[in-house]
């Protein structure tokens, strides 16, 4: 007995191949939507190479420029065949392939479901690259002279800027590091002497920040250095008073910018696999129901349509038992080739 059959009447029939046409083109508009955001992901990741160590993965928006294609591709097919489906001479020509068009569909969906995955789980490695990418971008911030690292300043003074962060984990990061050039250091004074001699490794280490982590919408004046010493600054206490620079770090803003643009677009595949699961059935249903028709010639007549020809048991049993018989005709060829070596 046939799963889940619906009988259907001409007027059915219409409304079902129009609405399934709809949905369709619905679907290819989504296949464009997220091939133009693996486009756009792409993009940013290039962007943000520098901030990454240049060890960004691309495998993410790669599939999601493959499935979005693939997408338009399938459902604009499967657009075409439904527009067909009504007139019994263009839809003989379509009939042929509709077996093989669903088993495409279905592991068109697996793949989906792969990305989907993806989209979710490559966060984690967008955080530990940030986490890595970020701390040597403020290591080499102040080789501006060096080949290959020229713009890194420009990159970072320009990311704390748009994405309102300062630092890696927070602004004491750039405590630790030299991020002014010995270019730029008077090595005549005796301030900027003692400070270099005094740091074990010669660096010349700061309780200072880049004028990128200053937030433009405090009311008082940028404190940008000295920020940890009360007395370099009139009515200023660090440990109670709110900086005005950004205190949020770099990565948690970066990731928070990933991670919600990676969820989103998972979360618009998922509903993608849902859209595409309701074409599938409902050309199933399209398919059965023109094939079953009582009178092929007299298009009033009525038909019965379903999703799958035996029920769900002996589906799988008889899917099953083609496998297996799959799988010894491997292994009587293999003996066969075995014997005659």
């Amino acid at each position: 007995m046939p799963f889940m059959p619906v009988k259907f009447n001409l007027q059915k029939r219409v409304k079902l191949a129009q609405g399934l046409w709809m949905l369709y083109w619905v679907s290819v508009m989504v296949g464009i939507l997220i091939f133009s955001l693996g486009i756009f992901f792409k993009i940013e990741l290039r962007k943000r190479s520098e901030m990454m160590d240049n060890n960004e993965g691309h495998l993410v928006p790669n599939m999601l420029i493959m499935v979005g294609l693939l997408a338009c591709g399938i459902n604009a097919f499967g657009g075409k065949v439904c527009h067909d489906s009504l007139d019994p001479v263009k839809f003989a020509k379509w009939k042929p392939m509709l077996k093989t068009y669903l088993t495409l569909c279905c592991g068109f969906n697996v793949l989906l479901l792969l990305a989907a995955v993806l989209c979710f789980l490559m966060q984690f490695a967008v955080y530990l690259t940030l986490a890595e990418g970020l701390k040597n971008s403020i290591k080499f911030y102040k080789d501006t002279d060096t080949p290959g690292r020229c713009f890194m300043k420009r990159t970072l003074d320009m990311t704390q800027i748009e994405f309102r962060c300062c630092g890696n984990n927070n602004f004491r990061d750039w405590f630790e590091v030299q991020w002014i050039s010995n270019r730029y250091l008077d090595m005549s004074n005796d301030a900027v002497k003692d400070r270099v001699l005094s740091n074990v490794e010669g660096k010349f280490l700061m309780d200072s920040v880049p004028f990128s982590c200053c937030n433009p919408g405090s009311p008082r004046p940028c404190i940008q250095h000295h920020l940890t010493n009360n007395s370099a600054h009139y009515d200023y206490d660090h440990r109670i008073e709110e900086l005005n620079i950004w205190t949020r770090g770099c990565r948690e803003a970066l990731f928070a910018y990933f991670s919600s643009m990676m969820s989103s677009i998972g979360v618009l595949i998922i509903g993608t696999i849902f859209l595409e699961s309701v074409d599938m059935a409902g050309l199933k249903y399209l398919c059965t129901a023109l094939e079953t028709m009582e009178d092929p010639e007299n298009p009033e007549c009525e038909s019965e349509g379903w999703l799958l020809e035996k029920g769900v048991k002996e589906t799988f049993s008889d899917l099953l038992a083609k496998m297996k018989t799959m799988g010894k005709a491997n292994q009587v060829e293999e003996g066969a080739e075995e014997a005659a070596g």
